[in-house]
């Protein structure tokens, strides 16, 4: 859908989408680049309004990780929904230099990009989050590993939201101790998850 170079998808062969729209928010309409990286795709209006109807009740205020970054369109959707703000993580140059210019066009100073791997990234030191975006590269195992970083490395805790989405041929990953899978829809040929970690249930503080 919106992500990593790498993500290795038939459709990757096809040029990317010039722009994608805001769909909601303070920016409502806005039209921001694409980044001409082979693979990236701006997760779907339909998609983005669904995940952003759930997620309707925490967004404001909250921080938030976009992992496997690519276009932004999660990251920044969630800035355009009054987000306190947004790390986008992403190991593409081109990704990274066209987030900070759709940062300086919007005038967001709510949004921080960082140059790294992701599974590198969650091996650093952890800073909690409320809500995390995961969509990284189909058909590479990445998704059940990613998960569990995060529970164990302290960076989601009681109340958080995960956002994980994955190819619909395959039945979504166990989820760690403690979380629950709050909603899940389909959209083509991929199935979307927000997963919870319940304060009564969660061994975290």
């Amino acid at each position: 859908m919106a992500r990593s170079h790498s993500r290795g998808r038939s459709r990757a062969k096809t040029p990317p989408p010039g722009s994608f729209r805001i769909i909601g928010g303070e920016w409502r309409r806005r039209r921001l680049p694409v980044p001409p990286v082979e693979g990236v795709r701006p997760t779907p209006d339909r998609v983005r309004e669904t995940l952003f109807n759930w997620l309707a009740p925490v967004i404001e205020g909250a921080r938030c990780l976009d992992l496997y970054a690519g276009s932004g369109a999660l990251g920044l959707e969630a800035l355009s929904r009054g987000a306190a703000g947004v790390v986008f993580v992403d190991c593409s140059p081109a990704v990274l230099r066209q987030l900070g210019e759709s940062l300086a066009l919007l005038g967001c100073e709510r949004g921080h990009t960082v140059a790294m791997d992701a599974g590198a990234y969650l091996e650093g030191p952890a800073s909690r989050f409320d809500v995390v975006f995961l969509d990284p590269p189909y058909r590479q195992g990445l998704l059940a590993p990613v998960l569990q970083r995060l529970a164990e490395g302290g960076w989601v805790g009681p109340g958080s939201a995960i956002y994980f989405e994955h190819e619909a041929a395959v039945a979504p990953p166990a989820l760690p101790p403690g979380w629950t899978l709050a909603r899940s829809a389909a959209a083509g040929q991929v199935r979307y998850h927000l997963a919870r970690l319940e304060p009564q249930t969660t061994g975290q503080t």
